[in-house]
């Protein structure tokens, strides 16, 4: 079941009962709020016991505490003062909550001695908790025991002289946490349940928040020649959308930035169709969308100073006899053409005429394109990095540094001219793989042929948008990885 918390600040609380979670430093001083829930010191005597000394993500649990007015006590190590960063404050949240199980009334005490804590890093705090307490469930029509015994709604306090500054802080938090969930809850939800049709309406309920939709039907793609899209989304009864969000929180003069994704609601392979074992994964074939709307649901959130502009191409891609060919030739928007060697090597097909129809119409600062579009890329590096590729140092730069804030990280592949000869055609301008090797370089190297002199970012994020490793803040399959990432790039370098 997932749980609600309902979070409040305070500069202090009186305990009656519940769970009292106090934040401490490595080494032996004491940990926060110890005059309120352990005047009788038992935590450094339970703490010499279980050899716990405060490293950074590990909890001390006593029950029954002697002397206390708390029914449990969990001390929280935050590590070495001057090692904590913003996304240790994320992850003690995370971590937080793993340990309140089966209490219905939490306090934290946030100001660790020895540590100088502000409204952000409390925030922080709270957003960690927000993030990991998402789960997934809603197909579940029967629950574990212990699940029907949890509460719905766990009511927080959390205690800080900084506590003015926290709640302040902590409605952008909200706003971060409520995209990463939609992402996640999209990326999760069954295929059946999440057309391309039923992904744009959940692109419409953003007009609530004061975003700008529209919705772009095969008609009207067909209109603006994106064969290429549209050649991706012929094997499917369900019709393809494009989705179109902008949300105008600068100045009118200013250009927006934009956001561009892959929005493949399932990917069969098409003609060239995958192996069935794992094929159930590929409702995950979205994320890149997934995480474009969670980042416009933040950005109108939290009314960020900025023009923004998000691009979902919805499409599905399925072996119907109607389906595209390999040996196929589609002419994209662009007027360039694409020789259809795997059908399988569809994402960027998409891509390439979202992105030049962003670029055309909008005439953006940037454009940043997500998308799960390489096994290659997973080959590459794994689960903990997305792929980076870029026309542009500063803005790749940029993306590496906010990534390292988020814990969302990034490695920068390469682009080059010789990677061109890989996806040169016989009978076209180019073919859509280039075969096995630098099988990620050449996709991007396709995309780069659609985005002109704009600069421009391609986040391949195959190995991070769904089934990458449980952490403190993430328990769910579906990640929502770039929400965070992005609104940070926005918030640090393009409001104002």
């Amino acid at each position: 079941m997932s749980v609600k918390f309902d979070i409040s600040f305070a500069k202090s609380a009186k305990i009656d009962g519940g769970l009292a979670i106090q934040l401490k430093l490595a080494g032996d001083g004491p940990a926060a709020g110890a005059a309120d829930v352990d005047p009788a010191g038992i935590v450094a005597r339970a703490a010499e016991i279980g050899k716990f000394s405060g490293k950074a993500m590990t909890t001390l649990d006593i029950i029954a505490p002697q002397g206390s007015p708390a029914d449990r006590l969990v001390v929280l190590g935050l590590g070495k003062a001057d090692a904590l960063t913003a996304y240790d404050w994320l992850k003690a949240g995370g971590v937080a909550v793993a340990a309140v199980k089966s209490m219905s009334k939490v306090t934290i005490f946030a100001d660790a001695p020895g540590l100088q804590v502000g409204g952000e890093q409390v925030a922080g705090l709270a957003l960690g908790m927000l993030l990991r307490s998402y789960s997934f469930d809603a197909f579940k029509t029967k629950k574990q025991d212990d699940e029907d015994k949890a509460p719905k709604t766990v009511k927080v306090t959390i205690v800080t002289g900084e506590h003015a500054a926290a709640k302040k802080a902590f409605a952008e938090s909200e706003a971060i946490a409520g995209g990463v969930t939609l992402a996640r809850e999209l990326v999760n939800l069954p295929p059946n349940a999440l057309g391309p049709v039923e992904f744009a309406d959940r692109a419409r309920d953003l007009e609530k928040l004061g975003v700008d939709v529209e919705i772009l039907t095969e008609k009207e793609m067909k209109k603006l020649g994106m064969g290429a899209l549209l050649g991706v989304a012929q094997g499917s009864a369900r019709p393809p959308r494009l989705a179109i969000m902008q949300w105008k929180g600068g100045k009118t003069k200013d250009a927006p930035v934009a956001f561009v994704g892959k929005g493949v609601v399932f990917d069969t392979g098409g003609i060239s169709i995958k192996p069935g074992a794992g094929m159930e994964d590929m409702k995950g074939d979205m994320g890149g969308a997934a995480a474009v709307i969670g980042l416009m649901h933040t950005l109108a959130a939290r009314k960020a100073k900025v023009n923004a502009v998000g691009i979902l191409g919805l499409v599905e891609n399925m072996p119907d006899g109607n389906a595209q060919r390999p040996g196929d030739i589609v002419t994209t928007m662009s007027g360039q053409t694409i020789e259809i060697i795997n059908t399988d090597a569809e994402g960027r097909l998409v891509l390439a005429d979202a992105l030049w129809y962003c670029n055309d119409r909008f005439k953006p600062r940037f454009m940043i394109n997500l998308a799960t579009l390489t096994g290659a890329i997973v080959v590459a590096l794994g689960n903990l990095h997305a792929g980076l590729f870029s026309n542009d140092d500063a803005l790749a730069g940029q993306l590496s540094a906010v990534g390292e804030v988020t814990g969302e990280k990034l490695w920068r592949m390469p682009l080059g001219k010789d990677y061109d000869k890989l996806i040169d055609s016989k009978f076209a301008d180019m073919k859509n793989t280039g075969g096995r090797q630098a099988g990620s370089i050449t996709a991007a190297q396709l995309l780069k042929r659609f985005v002109g002199e704009t600069p421009w970012a391609h986040l391949d994020i195959a190995g991070t948008a769904m089934n990458s490793p449980a952490n403190e803040i993430n328990q769910s399959w579906g990640s929502g990885y770039g929400v965070r990432l992005l609104d940070e790039l926005v918030r640090a370098h393009y409001e104002g």
